[in-house]
């Protein structure tokens, strides 16, 4: 039987998120289902709303950086009960076959449709939408739901199930660790999650930035350096530094003058970009010091899990401002002027009731 639930979501690229009545799935022997108390906004969210990716299903209703309360279970589910905190991040199935997902990098699910994301995802098998977080309740099966550490503050949980987990992946997976020199490029959603995550792993993190009145919060945050990239004799003299780097960027940009900053056998991983790059790379500045320029996807559900615990041991959570869900169309218009630090969060629990 299907459960009635209301949430915010568009009809088109060009109007704004208003509330709708809408049904979740009737609950599969395997799904939990989730009273949702916060959810976070991702500048993803705003792209996907306006179609920016050119792959948008209306209505589309945003949100995969949620956390709730265990509402109902399955008879199959097992590791979870009623009442147990959990989270939910940007997937809720994948092929369970392939290669990518025997790994536990379901993000890079090679199956015929790839993953399932938690919104804007046609759901198996029927080919149905499916809704994000910006709702009330979901059902999720239990593969893809996450345990909560029980001393993290809840609110700014909800960025790490996608912020977190975003920068989180290529640290460990190009195995940033201690004296290590790492630089985070950009200081927002992503940018300030990387400086967290890379100093409790324990490298010396720098901070490059437009924007030089961060830098008293880079410096908050972890941080042991700050430059302003527009200051080029500054960037000059960092050339040849830093052992890996993450660019946390969102627009398009010339990625040029960063590469010139990794040591010989160094990373540039971009996690913020999903378009081209505004100017060609100069491959000249790759090659003669065999860097490499790599991409990287979210992370796998037990991968994200191994964050979640990881902040729960060094009590790391995403800086967050909390907001009513009738606010969320003046969120996504601050977001894309750069005006949130550092993560804007739903307060779906007390906010969300129907119209």
């Amino acid at each position: 039987m299907t459960t009635s639930a209301i949430g915010y979501s568009t009809k088109h690229s060009y109007s704004a998120l208003q509330q709708i009545a809408f049904e979740r799935r009737a609950l599969e022997p395997r799904d939990v289902q989730i009273d949702i108390l916060y959810c976070g906004v991702c500048h993803s969210d705003v792209h996907q709303c306006a179609n920016d990716w050119k792959n948008t299903m209306y209505p589309c209703m945003p949100g995969h950086e949620i956390v709730g309360r265990v509402a109902a279970v399955g008879p199959a589910v097992s590791r979870l009960k009623i009442g147990d905190m959990v989270g939910v991040g940007c997937m809720v199935d994948s092929c369970h076959a392939c290669a990518a997902c025997r790994d536990n990098l379901e993000q890079y699910c090679e199956g015929p449709k790839g993953f399932t994301g938690t919104y804007n995802g046609p759901f198996k098998p029927d080919g149905t939408n499916t809704f994000g977080g910006y709702s009330n309740i979901i059902v999720v099966d239990e593969r893809f739901v996450l345990t909560i550490p029980t001393n993290l503050h809840l609110p700014g949980v909800a960025p790490l199930l996608c912020a977190g987990v975003t920068t989180y992946s290529p640290l460990k997976h190009w195995k940033v660790t201690s004296g290590q020199r790492v630089a985070v490029v950009g200081l927002g959603g992503l940018g300030h999650m990387g400086v967290k995550l890379a100093a409790a792993m324990g490298a010396s993190v720098t901070v490059l930035s437009t924007s030089p009145d961060k830098r008293d919060d880079a410096m908050r945050l972890g941080a042991v350096e700050f430059f302003d990239t527009a200051d080029h004799k500054a960037m000059q003299r960092l050339e040849l530094t830093f052992d890996f780097m993450l660019s946390t960027i969102p627009d398009a940009h010339d990625i040029n003058p960063y590469i010139k900053l990794l040591k010989r056998d160094a990373t540039l991983a971009v996690v913020g970009l999903l378009t081209p790059f505004a100017n060609p790379t100069e491959n000249g500045q790759v090659a003669f010091h065999r860097r490499c320029i790599a991409g990287s996807l979210i992370g796998g559900i037990k991968e994200t899990q191994e964050l979640l615990n990881f902040c729960g041991e060094h009590n790391i959570i995403s800086d967050v401002e909390v907001i009513d869900i009738k606010d969320v169309n003046d969120a996504f218009k601050k977001l894309q002027k750069g005006q949130v630090r550092y993560r804007f969060v739903l307060d779906i629990g007390n906010t969300l009731r129907p119209t």
